[in-house]
């Protein structure tokens, strides 16, 4: 780990480690030395740029959700310590509504969700950052169906001509990442099987996904098997049937007492001209912002992970409609 703190013992031993020192920890000062003064943080709520903004929002949430865990599920990763590795992280968070915030007046409501955090680091610290969190499943937990969040959000941010708009490719700005991954053979294989869900060939889940598959989708959405597999990426893609379907990033990797697994980070842009998962067709011009793990098995895709921000699609399309 030429250029890190000599501590850390691999790179996922930093990313889980920084994790919980920031959040857990309380030391958000460290985010001084963690991340470079003109991070870039990408979400599908918004672009933000600059480390004092993220340090604010960083104290804004522990305020509102003091109790807060970050819990490593994996990190899934490429690069060389001399180059600058990549990383995505997938976090399980637990949380508790106990203080006024972004989403409303406390609540009291226990949460569980998950978030994927595409992070690269050089030298110690991060400098680019690719964050996507499961707003619909903590919206949910909450007692607000995403689409209605979505609406009173843009009504407390100041009406459609005054709200953060959601982020599009149009608003991104270039970090210092060019990377694309690695040519893994698992990331080859994951983003063949989702380029192919997204040409409409759904018969590629009978003959890749493992028929005993685990599925966990957005919402916090926990499903088995073929069907399941369908009906979520059937819904996502009829919603948007003229979209652009792009690989953003892809990594793959086969580690010891792991078994092999792809990382990939995608984007759908394009017209909501579809029935599906989002409703009537509204015609809002619409960038969705996904990523997705995988772990394979003898028979197949044996677990699918999939994010992407229900309440950023809504609210584009809120935008759109009224």
């Amino acid at each position: 780990m030429k250029g890190f703190d000599p501590r850390w013992k691999d790179f996922p031993d930093y990313i889980i480690g920084i994790t919980k020192e920031i959040w857990e920890d309380r030391k958000i000062a460290t985010l001084h030395h963690y991340y470079s003064s003109d991070i870039i943080v990408r979400s599908p709520g918004s672009l933000v740029v600059g480390n004092k903004d993220v340090i604010g929002a960083t104290m804004a949430t522990l305020s509102e959700f003091p109790d807060r865990t970050l819990f490593g599920e994996d990190v899934i990763w490429s690069g060389t310590p001399e180059d600058g590795m990549l990383s995505s992280h997938r976090i399980i968070s637990t949380a508790t509504h106990l203080g006024d915030g972004v989403y409303g007046k406390a609540t009291g409501k226990k949460l569980q969700y998950r978030i994927i955090a595409d992070c690269h680091a050089i030298d110690n610290q991060i400098n680019d950052e690719w964050l996507i969190r499961d707003q619909g499943a903590i919206v949910r937990q909450m007692g607000w169906d995403p689409k209605d969040y979505a609406r009173d959000l843009i009504a407390r941010e100041g009406g459609p001509e005054h709200c953060v708009r959601p982020f599009t490719a149009a608003v991104d700005k270039a970090g210092p990442y060019k990377g694309n991954g690695n040519d893994s053979e698992w990331g080859a294989k994951y983003a063949d099987i989702l380029s192919r869900l997204m040409n409409a060939d759904m018969a590629a889940i009978e003959a890749e996904y493992d028929r005993a598959c685990e599925l966990a989708y957005p919402g916090f959405v926990n499903g088995y098997s073929w069907a399941a597999a369908d009906r979520f990426w059937m819904g996502l893609r009829s919603s948007f049937p003229s979209a652009e379907f792009k690989i953003e990033h892809q990594i793959g990797r086969d580690d010891p007492l792991m078994p092999p697994r792809a990382a990939i980070r995608w984007s759908l842009s394009g017209k909501h001209d579809g029935w599906g998962a989002f409703g009537e067709p509204s015609g809002a011009d619409v960038y969705v912002m996904g990523a997705c793990h995988a772990e394979f098995g003898p028979w197949g895709l044996r677990r699918e992970y999939a994010l992407f921000d229900e309440t950023a699609i809504w609210k584009q399309i809120a935008l759109k409609t009224g």
